[in-house]
């Protein structure tokens, strides 16, 4: 399992667009790479358009925003165009990254990925980790005020 303090494992995989993309591109930006367990659920649509509507004050901070899930590139295409997401999300359907990063949900006959942030610094190194979260208890805006204070 990675955790705060460690170097992010760097990886590749295919985003919402079909492109390959490693996530060491992002090097000298604040990374808030989180995990979700699947498109289209009530929990995960919540959390995703929360993370929508603060884009901008991400941004503002030096921050990208990067959704995974073990959905199918075509599953999260369909998820971002219908909630007309700004941000990047990548396809884990083999759930390498998710077991690299240790993040696989426990009890579900489906691999999936559980609900995790990590929020990676310009040096990809992890400054925090926030596991367990709900997508009721504003994981985006928890995240939007550690990378508040990264930036300064």
């Amino acid at each position: 399992m990675v955790d705060k303090g460690e170097q992010a494992p760097n990886f590749k995989l295919y985003n919402d667009r079909g492109e390959e993309e490693e996530l060491y591109n992002y090097k000298g930006k604040i990374i808030v790479l989180y995990f979700y367990p699947r498109a289209m659920t009530t929990g995960c649509t919540r959390e995703a358009v929360r993370f929508n509507e603060l884009l901008d004050e991400f941004h503002k901070h030096g921050a990208v925003v990067i959704g995974v899930s073990t959905d199918p590139v075509d599953k999260i295409a369909k998820f971002k165009k219908k909630h007309n997401l700004k941000f990047t999300l990548l396809s884990d359907p083999e759930g390498k990254v998710v077991k690299l990063y240790g993040v696989v949900k426990k009890g579900t006959k489906r691999l999936a990925a559980e609900r995790t942030t990590f929020i990676i610094d310009q040096d990809m190194r992890i400054v925090e980790v926030l596991r367990n979260i709900r997508p009721a208890e504003k994981h985006a805006d928890l995240a939007l005020e550690i990378v508040k204070k990264l930036s300064k």
